[in-house]
């Protein structure tokens, strides 16, 4: 009997043994003595089982242990010191939500023709054809990229980046605070002006080009000027509304002033901005005025190709061309097309000085545009130059509709260009011009005070406004006469003196390669 309960003692001995879990030390000794037994063995196997089982444990603490020895081994052996890095961040667009491009929202008012070149003859005016849609473009207009321009842009298309910049240059050049304050009031007056669907009347593209040109020349430009970006991008959102595929706009005048001038706005623009929907645009109207220059080097109306080289037509191409080299606007044959547009002005130049409309005249109206464009196109001593500046030197700037000396019926549209002539030639005859410029201008100036102008600034204050009206036959008053009085009022920091060194830098590099120049002496200060 006692055998039998000792046996039955040993077994349950044993299945509790089974069933007992073994401390740390206890295994490790079973699987150490395990390894001594044959590899075929059970206790062998079981052995090996328990060593992965045991090394789990001691991988997952030594591990990080021995990781944090090396980490701190390597920072004590050797002093690093913090390095900070500081980066350049570029605004690439304004932070304020960019508006959609919507065109075409609603039918637009028949645009009314109105003739603003200065013509001998009448113009056969068009009825403007019905507005088509076009589809929205990808990029809003107020995306602005702040990187530099690939031209340092002081001459012709350069514009001062801020008011103490402009403020150095309105002294220097010989205004005051007076025609920098008829300026800003023309700008409300403009900004208050516009139609809802981005234009300006009367007839649209033109006048919201000289719009456009008049709110850039003061570095107005969309997404940076808080008073007036919004004005100048839905001006320019109206222009490519109103682009067709082949670079013409709709609802243009009869003679197709409004191409150039939209063009030459166009690529001030992008010079300016960057934008590539402007840069489309401006690259598709500019191809048309390249394409549509004659063997002269001149253009006639419509740039259509004849033999009718028209000195006012031409004057707004050549200003576009300018604004487009100086803008790299990549078009075909640009280069050649702006050394060769001074044989066009030449042939209607006067042996004796001065420029005629569509042949040479001794004393037109024409010639400010005539030695303007000559300047600007890197001729300022050739020798209708010279002779013109001579006889300009008769002019004295005035609002009435008839000057000593002077045949036209426009002069204001003949002194936007004489006023540049005279301010690229510097010294007495620009002191002389502009100290009669300023008082006339700034008398001439229509204005509305605070409390009558019904103007808010954008920071909720009232402002006064002002525009012109002049006494010339052919304009598009009031929004031309204003334009065109502001633009002069900034001469001051819109342009720099063609013999400047400052003008020399800002084309360094730009020089055309065509040849096909005549005897035009060509050189590299003016372009």
């Amino acid at each position: 009997m006692n055998t039998n309960l000792n046996e039955v003692d040993n077994q349950l001995a044993e299945i509790s043994q089974k069933y007992t879990e073994l401390t740390y030390a206890q295994r490790l000794k079973a699987m150490q003595k395990g390894l001594l037994f044959p590899k075929e063995s059970r206790e062998y196997k079981a052995a090996l089982i328990e060593v992965q089982r045991l090394s789990a444990p001691a991988v997952a603490v030594l591990l990080p242990l021995f990781l944090v020895g090396i980490m701190l081994i390597l920072s004590g052996s050797t002093d690093v010191e913090d390095i900070i890095i500081t980066p350049e961040i570029i605004e690439l667009v304004d932070q304020k939500p960019l508006k959609p491009l919507e065109l075409e929202k609603k039918p637009l008012e028949k645009s009314e023709d109105v003739k603003i070149d200065i013509p001998v003859e009448q113009p056969n005016i068009e009825e403007p054809k019905p507005f088509e849609k076009m589809s929205p473009q990808p990029t809003p207009i107020d995306t602005m990229i702040t990187i530099k321009s690939p031209v340092i842009l002081k001459n012709f298309s350069g514009r001062p980046t801020d008011a103490g910049e402009r403020g150095v240059k309105i002294r220097i050049g010989g205004g005051d605070t007076n025609t920098e304050a008829r300026v800003e009031k023309t700008l409300r007056w403009l900004k208050k002006n516009q139609q809802p669907d981005g234009s300006w009347l009367n007839n649209r593209i033109a006048m919201t080009s000289l719009a456009i040109l008049t709110f850039l020349a003061h570095a107005e430009t969309p997404g940076k000027s808080e008073e007036f970006g919004e004005t100048v991008t839905k001006g320019l959102e109206y222009l490519l509304a109103q682009q067709t595929p082949d670079g013409r706009f709709k609802g243009a005048d009869g003679h197709e002033y409004s191409l150039p001038i939209a063009t030459y706005a166009l690529c001030e623009a992008y010079g300016m901005t960057m934008n590539p929907n402007v840069k489309e645009a401006a690259e598709r109207s500019l191809t048309l005025i390249v394409k549509g220059q004659h063997p002269s080097g001149g253009w006639d109306y419509n740039v259509k190709q004849t033999d009718r080289d028209d000195t006012s037509y031409m004057g707004w191409c050549a200003q576009a061309i300018k604004a487009g080299c100086l803008a790299h606007l990549e078009v075909e044959g640009l280069d050649k097309a702006l050394k060769l547009a001074a044989r066009g002005f030449k042939k209607n130049a006067s042996p004796t000085g001065g420029f005629g409309y569509t042949a040479p005249a001794a004393n037109h109206g024409m010639t400010s545009v005539g030695t303007l464009c000559m300047q600007l196109l890197g001729a300022p001593e050739a020798s209708e130059v010279t002779r013109s500046m001579e006889v300009m030197d008769k002019w004295s700037p005035s609002f009435e509709d008839k000057a000593a000396g002077i045949s036209g019926a426009s002069l204001q549209y003949y002194f936007y260009y004489a006023t540049q002539c005279r301010f690229h030639a510097g010294g007495k005859r620009w002191d002389t011009w502009n100290q009669q410029m300023k008082k006339i201008y700034g008398s001439a100036q229509k204005t509305l005070g605070k409390n009558e102008s019904g103007y808010v600034d954008h920071k909720g204050m009232p402002q006064e406004i002002g525009w012109w009206e002049n006494k010339d036959h052919h304009t598009d008053r009031p929004v031309m006469d204003t334009c065109l009085a502001a633009l002069q009022l900034m001469v001051y920091y819109r342009n720099l003196p063609t013999t400047s060194k400052d003008a020399l830098k800002a084309v360094e590099g730009l020089l055309p390669s065509a040849t096909e120049t005549g005897d035009i002496v060509v050189t590299a200060v003016n372009l």
